[in-house]
């Protein structure tokens, strides 16, 4: 696939507006799914996407064919929603509304065991409370760990796209993950009248 993306961005760095649209085509859906995660707004979202593939074509020029197109992209992508999560000075809405579907992808952050009805009503709060505790992480947290866990990106990929060694990468993954572990922890107990436990 590598392979194709770069041969794409080599043509359209030269002018062809269809080699273009192939690779917009491409990762429309990758960039609006890392940009409505990181930001949790779908308007918001939408602009990222509209601005990571102006900067792309604006930018075709500086892309390095040895490196993964991929990398690249998501690297724009997500160092553009850095910036639009710091100039909201982190004030995040806990209560936006997500779209049908989206909640099932934090899920897959959990372990799957069998689906028995108690465990579908566990699910959808586990579901919720771990959407909001994805919001509250810190900036430098959030980035990795949407990237590694709900893009199933490798601690190299992710020192890629965010250019930083993966030593650090490593330690906020497992400072990101602590982080919602003591989230939820808080969360369960503040529900802990419920009496159904996870």
């Amino acid at each position: 696939m590598n392979f194709v993306e770069a041969r794409l961005a080599k043509v359209a760095r030269n002018g062809d507006r269809n080699a273009f649209a192939e690779l917009v085509e491409l990762y429309k859906d990758k960039i609006f799914h890392l940009a409505y995660r990181m930001l949790n707004n779908k308007q918001e979202a939408e602009d990222a996407v509209q601005e990571t593939f102006l900067r792309v074509y604006t930018n075709l020029h500086r892309y390095d064919e040895n490196q993964k197109f991929s990398t690249w992209i998501f690297r724009i992508g997500t160092n553009l929603c850095i910036d639009k999560l710091r100039r909201r000075k982190n004030t995040y809405s806990l209560d936006a509304e997500m779209p049908d579907g989206e909640g099932n992808d934090y899920y897959a952050m959990l372990p799957s065991h069998e689906d028995t009805p108690e465990k579908q009503v566990i699910v959808s709060e586990t579901q919720e409370q771990i959407r909001r505790a994805i919001e509250t992480l810190p900036e430098k947290y959030k980035s990795v760990v949407i990237l590694r866990y709900l893009h199933d990106m490798s601690l190299q990929e992710i020192s890629e796209v965010l250019d930083m060694p993966v030593t650090t990468i490593k330690t906020r993954v497992h400072r990101g993950r602590e982080y919602l572990r003591k989230r939820l922890e808080q969360e369960d107990q503040v529900g802990s009248t419920n009496p159904v436990h996870m």
